[in-house]
């Protein structure tokens, strides 16, 4: 964690709605004028995909599996060290992962390879992650300290495999097959490294549907936000003025001392009344840091 170089981390599963998320992270970075550097998690997976389904095979035959939530697919010290870095100096080298034909064809590659590494923007105020691994914590590294603002998106599980089915499906040109297999085949990484992090996270956002969502392999659209609920629950956040969220959001009301659900159609807005001013105080909290690095220079000159 660093005052100086303040990092968040928006958490969720491949359809999770985390793309989501950071429409909403961008409205409240611009609405405060801080220049935030975006970093996609699925650039430190650790293979191309013609290597990942290589790899795949080889995991079936020898009675095994692997899948990008675990650590087999992704380079969970480079992503620590990462943020370590940034933590310390605001620097770092990030890459791209390229998903589909319109991202890989400006840099003249395939889908499904890596762009050569950039360094970081000099002018970073903050980092901002998205993807899988933002709170995850292994034997060997802990991702989860180094990041001062760790967000959750974790729809029910029914409704995130709707997400990832249509999405890829739609948007990647995956079969529905090859979705279920891929889903099948992350049970196990799911349940060992996913669903722990957000125990570690300091807000959840999940969305459950009001529709009947008991077949996730044959919905064919993908639930909206009015016919969800969004369940937001906090942890370790200072002063959460739930008095004013409820005043503010309009069919909203408390389950739990530390849990407020909203309509889901309200979700956006009240992303931006709980997180703006938490990023503010980590906004003032970098200021504050760099005006007393200032004093302390132009002390040491006199």
């Amino acid at each position: 964690m660093s005052a100086k170089h303040p990092i968040i981390a928006v958490t969720g599963s491949s359809g999770a709605g985390t793309t989501t998320t950071t429409t909403a992270f961008s409205h409240i970075f611009r609405q405060l004028g801080i220049n935030a550097t975006l970093v996609e998690g699925d650039c430190f997976h650790r293979y191309t995909r013609a290597e990942m389904e290589v790899a795949i095979r080889r995991a079936r035959e020898e009675g095994n599996s692997i899948s990008y939530f675990g650590p087999e697919a992704n380079d969970f010290k480079a992503l620590e060290q990462f943020f370590r870095q940034y933590g310390e100096d605001g620097s770092g080298e990030i890459r791209r992962y390229l998903h589909t034909f319109d991202e890989a064809v400006p840099f003249n590659q395939m889908p499904g390879t890596f762009t050569p590494y950039q360094p970081l923007p000099a002018e970073s105020e903050l980092l901002y992650y998205e993807g899988l691994h933002g709170a995850v914590v292994t034997d060997d590294c802990n991702v989860a300290s180094h990041a001062d603002l760790l967000i959750g998106m974790v729809p029910i599980v029914n409704l995130e495999w709707i997400q990832k089915i249509v999405r890829d499906t739609n948007e990647r040109g995956h079969s529905r097959d090859k979705v279920m297999d891929s889903i099948v085949r992350s049970m196990d990484d799911y349940v060992a490294h996913m669903t722990p992090q957000f125990s570690r996270t300091h807000i959840n956002f999940q969305r459950v549907p009001t529709v009947d969502t008991s077949n996730p392999f044959s919905a064919k659209a993908i639930p909206s936000l009015d016919e969800s609920f969004v369940v937001i629950r906090f942890r370790g956040v200072q002063e959460v003025d739930f008095a004013y969220y409820l005043q503010m959001i309009s069919g909203s009301f408390m389950s739990r001392i530390d849990t407020l659900v909203v309509p889901g159609g309200k979700m956006a807005l009240a992303m931006e009344l709980i997180l703006t001013p938490l990023i503010r105080k980590l906004q003032q909290q970098r200021q504050q840091c760099l005006l007393a690095g200032q004093v302390t220079n132009l002390q040491s000159k006199e």
